[in-house]
């Protein structure tokens, strides 16, 4: 069914002209009016004091909105001579403001920092955000200080962070020298530790049983080779977990190398449960290398696991790498190691849309089509795992709603917010300060300030919230808010359509399906114009420099980088280009979305080996940003045909092809040049 685009602003600023005014007329002159705050920010970048501190005393004199931010500014780069007497008067100036909270957050980090317990503790209660893993492991350590028993979460919390930092480090080494941490845990957090590639992460863990160990863990991480040759026939523990270290940094780029070292002596010198971890980290390898032995190393593990008599420990990053092997290799015998592996996984991470679709799967697959109480009961349960996850709006979801049968149905449209709902919206400071620092150029603290305060907000807020940034065309934040109901869902407001001439047009033209075009550039820019990557990629349709300028040649258009920024350009560059790498991959959405992202050259090895289920190759995509990419483009398109009327029923199942597998024969070889 088609349906119109959102066109709410015009009759309900007939009610509210003064605020909509007052909303609309900001950008136009904002970046003049606010220079102040822009020199403050750069001072603040320079870390310039006197800058600063004139900043500071312009804004307050001019009653600048943007105040509470240079006075953020001004503390903050000045913090560690701060007293709390000064911090209290700022919260008190700025209370219920995102920026009391930001100041919050790092006023805890430096009282962890002083070993300030007492102000500490008085402090972390008002910490709204509490979304800072530092600050929660100093939170754990007032606790423990005061005579609490947190060990399970401190462990949790010290386990999960990532990256080496002074609150979770004195965290352990505190609950470590009281032995509520033993060894056994030290080792663990190592391991965690080189398996996400964090090497001072696991120096900083295995510091705290043995400084040498510790001194010695750089070269076997730098030379894990000359390592084990060196110190193969060292006894203890201690050795076998730093052997178990060597073997798995060594794994990231040689799995079938470890394989082959575990097979010739280290699977009968380590224990059980650490030669286990060494294969399943050549497993994981090499599934990320979509190489057919890692269902092998996995079932080696669990072999060699088993000996250990303890549940498998792996991280959850680990056992999805197992699902997702054992699903390319095929055949009846992966639905199994499918359910072992997901079953092994956290609570939470068995609760992602992923895992409750490909368990539900797994126990359809393996009750068969046989009549028995069993059967009938796995299947019952598998259909119940579906039904919980079913939902047009997501790619498993919608995957799960057509193995259900069901057809994709676009939720009904709620009642537009009311004037009332619109009005309160304006009235948000936040929401204010938000759309007046993305107008100015600070995009990352009006995101910060934007999301902040939308907390607590109901579905009906939030939809006046979103409806106020589609109006001012901040379209990221119109999208990401409206993306927050749960009860009303405006399918049109999620899923906007600006330009829509323009793209319609732009794919007729070239032969292109203008809701896969959508869906591209929702995922790539939010269709915010003036979007930039970390990598480098530009405008609508995030393009790099060298392909825009390979695109306009092919062309025969004269480029100059100005063409990345301005709409038309940067959609004809974009559709141009989409539609070479489409027909490259002879009409693949799934691979030309991946090519899109992550070049050509990419996915066309990754469709070698075995012919898979389109869904399955998607999942098996080696770089996680890509993978996710991928899934959100072909979700995006799929609403996005249902909103633009294409007129056959939408269907992800059909934008993804039956399946994915090597070039055919018969097809004309690839495009070479393509960039």
């Amino acid at each position: 069914m088609k349906r119109s685009n959102p066109v709410y602003g015009p009759v309900l600023c007939a009610l509210l002209a003064a605020l909509c005014l007052l909303v609309w007329a900001v950008p136009a002159a904002a970046q003049g009016e606010h220079q102040t705050i822009l020199d403050a920010r750069e001072a603040y970048r320079k870390r310039d004091a006197n800058k600063l501190a004139a900043a500071r005393a312009a804004a307050q004199a001019a009653h600048d909105p943007l105040t509470p931010w240079v006075e953020y500014w001004e503390l903050n780069n000045r913090l560690s001579a701060a007293r709390q007497d000064e911090i209290e008067a700022f919260y008190a100036r700025w209370s219920g403001t995102y920026v009391e909270d930001r100041l919050r957050n790092d006023w805890l980090l430096e009282l962890g920092r002083r070993g300030d317990w007492r102000n500490f503790a008085a402090d972390y209660p008002r910490f709204r955000m509490n979304d800072d893993r530092e600050v929660s492991c100093y939170a754990l350590l007032t606790e423990h200080l005061a005579g609490k028993d947190v060990r399970d979460a401190a462990r949790e919390a010290w386990w999960a962070q990532r990256e080496a930092d002074n609150g979770c480090a004195l965290l352990a080494s505190t609950l470590y020298a009281a032995k509520q941490f033993n060894d056994a845990d030290v080792w663990r957090k190592a391991r965690l530790s080189v398996d996400a590639n964090r090497p001072r992460a696991a120096r900083q863990a295995v510091a705290l049983v043995s400084k040498q160990e510790a001194n010695a863990l750089d070269s076997a991480l730098d030379s894990p080779l000359r390592y084990l040759a060196r110190h193969a026939d060292q006894p203890g523990r201690t050795h076998a977990e730093m052997a178990t270290l060597a073997l798995t940094r060594l794994a990231a780029s040689d799995p079938e190398g470890v394989a082959g070292m575990m097979v010739d002596r280290w699977e009968r010198e380590l224990p059980a449960d650490l030669s286990a971890w060494v294969w399943a980290a050549a497993g994981k390898q090499s599934a990320i290398k979509l190489s057919p032995e890692a269902t092998k190393y996995f079932q080696r593990a669990a072999q060699v696991g088993a000996k250990a008599k303890a549940p498998l420990d792996w991280p959850d990053d680990t056992l999805a790498w197992k699902v997702r092997a054992a699903l390319r290799n095929g055949g009846p015998a992966r639905w199994p190691q499918v359910l072992q592996a997901i079953n092994a996984m956290s609570p939470a991470e068995q609760r992602d849309p992923s895992w409750v679709y490909w368990r539900a799967r797994a126990m359809q697959a393996m009750a068969g089509n046989a009549a028995s109480a069993d059967g009938d009961a796995q299947r019952a349960q598998a259909q119940a795992l579906l039904a919980s996850i079913a939902s047009p709006l997501n790619f498993y979801g919608a995957l799960a709603a057509e193995d259900m049968g069901q057809r994709i149905t676009l939720p009904p449209r709620p009642e537009p917010p009311t004037a009332q709902e619109r009005a309160m919206a304006v009235r948000n400071p936040g929401l204010d300060r938000a759309l007046l620092l993305i107008a100015i150029g600070l995009r990352a603290e009006g995101v910060r300030e934007w999301n902040f305060s939308l907390r607590g907000m109901s579905d009906r807020e939030l939809l006046a919230a979103a409806q106020m940034a589609c109006d001012r065309q901040v379209w990221d934040r119109c999208i990401n808010t409206s993306d927050r109901t749960r009860a009303e869902v405006d399918v049109e407001q999620r899923y906007p359509m600006p330009f829509r001439e323009q793209v319609v047009a732009r794919s007729a033209e070239i032969g292109l399906d203008p809701a896969y075009v959508y869906g591209l550039i929702r995922q790539e820019s939010r269709f915010i114009m003036d979007a930039r990557s970390t990598a480098g990629a530009s405008g609508l349709m995030q393009l790099m420099p060298a392909t825009a300028k390979w695109t306009a040649k092919k062309l025969g258009v004269a480029y100059s980088p100005a063409l990345l920024t301005d709409r038309d350009a940067n959609l004809k560059l974009g559709t141009s280009y989409l539609k070479l790498v489409l027909d490259d991959f002879a009409g693949s959405q799934a691979l030309a979305a991946a090519a899109y992202n992550a070049g050509p050259g990419r996915p066309r090895r990754w469709r070698e080996g075995p012919t898979t289920e389109a869904a399955i190759w998607a999942e098996n995509i080696p770089f996680g940003e890509t993978r996710d990419y991928v899934k959100k483009v072909l979700s995006n398109a799929t609403v996005y045909g249902a909103l633009l009327g294409s007129g056959a029923p939408p269907s992800l199942k059909l934008r993804l092809g039956p399946q994915v597998g090597p070039r055919e024969g018969n097809a004309p070889p690839p495009d070479k040049d393509l960039p």
